[in-house]
């Protein structure tokens, strides 16, 4: 019987957090426009580390100035537009580790993923699997042992209770779902 290969991350654990998408370049100094996908956008300060794209390259932010609903960013080395075009359409993210620590009782969003979900009566709905963004409200996918998957849309009429320490999400069950 073969062993399942154990890596260095746990099972669903990511070990980068998506922090920005890099849209197009701007002007003629190498800035390209960035949206925010962060609560710590005073984070992006000159000289932080940051991973583009699916192959996580190492990029330095030399600059970080408010645009739009966004920013305008900088890297180091990165000095035309065509060189800030070699990134466009691409996630920007940070090191899990370089996470700032929550308040008590908060959790990120991603730390959600494996929790077991029940309804009102405590009916076990299945285990959170994903999380969709799609722009309104985040959507919950919860998935059960036979692979049946409910969307549930993460709005306080539907989300109940929510605890962290047990792992666990009470919900109410709109009609039609």
């Amino acid at each position: 019987m073969a062993k399942e290969k154990i890596t260095g991350s746990p099972k669903g654990e990511p070990l980068y957090l998506s922090v920005g998408f890099l849209r197009r370049p701007h002007g003629v100094r190498g800035e390209i426009v960035m949206d925010l996908h962060t609560d710590f956008p005073e984070r992006m300060k000159s000289g932080r580390k940051l991973f583009v794209g699916e192959e996580r390259k190492p990029v330095t932010l030399t600059s970080a100035r408010p645009h739009q609903a966004g920013l305008l960013v900088k890297f180091k080395n990165v000095e035309t537009p065509e060189d800030a075009g070699l990134f466009r359409n691409q996630w920007v993210f940070v090191k899990k580790a370089d996470a700032p620590p929550l308040p008590e009782g908060k959790i990120y969003q991603h730390e959600l993923i494996g929790f077991k979900v029940v309804d009102e009566n405590d009916n076990l709905l299945g285990e959170l699997v994903e999380i969709l963004e799609t722009g309104a409200n985040d959507v919950y996918v919860v998935r059960d042992d036979l692979g049946k998957e409910i969307l549930l849309p993460a709005i306080p009429s539907v989300i109940l209770d929510l605890q962290p320490a047990r792992r666990f999400v009470k919900v109410h069950m709109l009609e039609g779902l």
